[in-house]
């Protein structure tokens, strides 16, 4: 039958099926267009791009994560530092408070006092002082430290050649590295030696 001539074209029919009609069998995949080269480097393009964000995006967590746990171990480290300066400040304020009784013991002690119950009770208190750190010092012959040593008396003494102490009043104590009164003693220092003599008049030989 010729084609009809009204104007118009006839439409074109476009066979998309996967199996062959005629063969029965599958139809080659490169019957299919092949994608463009440049939409390929395209989206090459574009992966490469999403991959560079996202390992800039990791490395800036990875390093909020470093930053934060440095914060969180020098937070720790900070507060277990204010926990023993808090320690160590009340106990040595409850020793000072106790030093005037072990000035009583030892007083007591050198006058032969301390005798019977009262000196294990006195034993045992000195003993617990020690275990919390308090430790006396304070020795009659000791080159004089301005830094642990109180002077109550000054005097000159030829025995000595740089300023000594020569008697001990008051026992000093500290906790640790922390003195906690420093020792009440009687200083000596060298003498002087004996001035040239003052005043004397020297004869000018006459002309």
């Amino acid at each position: 039958m010729p084609p009809r001539d009204n104007g118009h074209e006839e439409p074109v029919i476009r066979d998309n099926r996967k199996i062959d009609p005629e063969t029965g069998k599958p139809r080659d995949a490169a019957d299919k267009p092949a994608e463009q080269p440049a939409d390929k480097t395209a989206a090459a393009a574009g992966a490469a791009t999403a991959n560079g964000e996202l390992e800039a995006q990791l490395a800036e967590r990875t390093a909020d994560l470093q930053r934060l746990q440095a914060e969180y171990v020098n937070y720790r480290k900070r507060v277990e530092r204010d926990r023993v300066a808090v320690r160590e400040q009340a106990v040595a304020g409850a020793l000072t408070e106790l030093l005037p009784v072990l000035d009583d013991i030892g007083r007591a002690r050198d006058h032969g006092e301390l005798t019977g119950g009262f000196a294990k009770v006195a034993e045992s208190l000195e003993s617990a002082l020690t275990k919390l750190g308090l430790t006396a010092f304070g020795q009659k012959g000791e080159p004089f430290d301005p830094t642990v040593h109180e002077a109550l008396m000054h005097s000159y003494s030829s025995d000595v050649t740089e300023p000594t102490a020569v008697e001990v009043l008051q026992s000093g104590y500290r906790m640790g590295d922390r003195v906690l009164r420093p020792a009440r003693v009687a200083v000596a220092e060298p003498e002087d030696a004996p001035a040239a003599s003052e005043g004397a008049d020297v004869d000018e030989p006459e002309n």
